[in-house]
């Protein structure tokens, strides 16, 4: 995958071109630089990964790229509760396949959410693991959990082929609105 695809899997996702979102588990920013292309100069995200040397990677990569995006850089574990703000969006790109307990996780990141706030996945189209991808889920997978987890209107935004596991397809769900 390249940057245009990283763009394209999260497009139909980030409904605004501004907004406070997060990456969970967002590596070396493949992704939080899709993202920060997608909010613009007015976009605030918050960067979390377990790997301070990845999230270096990353904060370097962003300055190149696009040095007015605002990006809080957080050396965290997002299974674990965080200090952030109300979001109006979080992105997991090939993050929630490394949890196998998914729904406590997901009851978590949408404590973040401000009502009607996206999560934004994007994994493998498979439910079948291996060492490095141990717990993938499909999307008819993801909308069960998604569903089961309290999170509305799921549906599928793109596919594209991947030469690990056949296929990354995006998804987006919301938290569900009070009343």
């Amino acid at each position: 995958m390249n940057h245009a695809d990283h763009v394209r899997l999260l497009r139909d996702g980030v409904h605004a071109p501004d907004g406070t979102w997060a990456d969970l588990g967002s590596g070396h920013g493949a992704f939080t630089l899709g993202l920060a292309e997608l909010l613009g100069a007015q976009g605030h995200i918050y960067s979390v990964d377990r790997s301070a040397s990845a999230l270096q990677v990353q904060q370097r990569a962003m300055r190149e790229r696009f040095p007015h995006i605002m990006v809080d850089y957080r050396v965290a574990d997002f299974t674990h509760r965080l200090d952030l703000p109300r979001l109006d969006g979080v992105i997991m790109a090939n993050a929630l396949h490394f949890v196998r307990e998914k729904e406590p996780v997901l009851h978590l990141i949408q404590s973040y959410l401000k009502e009607g706030g996206r999560l934004v996945l994007v994994e493998y189209n498979t439910d079948r693991g291996n060492r490095w991808v141990p717990y993938p889920l499909s999307y008819p997978t993801w909308e069960r959990v998604a569903q089961a987890a309290g999170l509305v209107r799921t549906r599928l935004l793109h596919s594209v082929p991947s030469s690990f596991l056949g296929q990354f397809y995006s998804a987006c769900s919301e938290k569900r609105r009070e009343g």
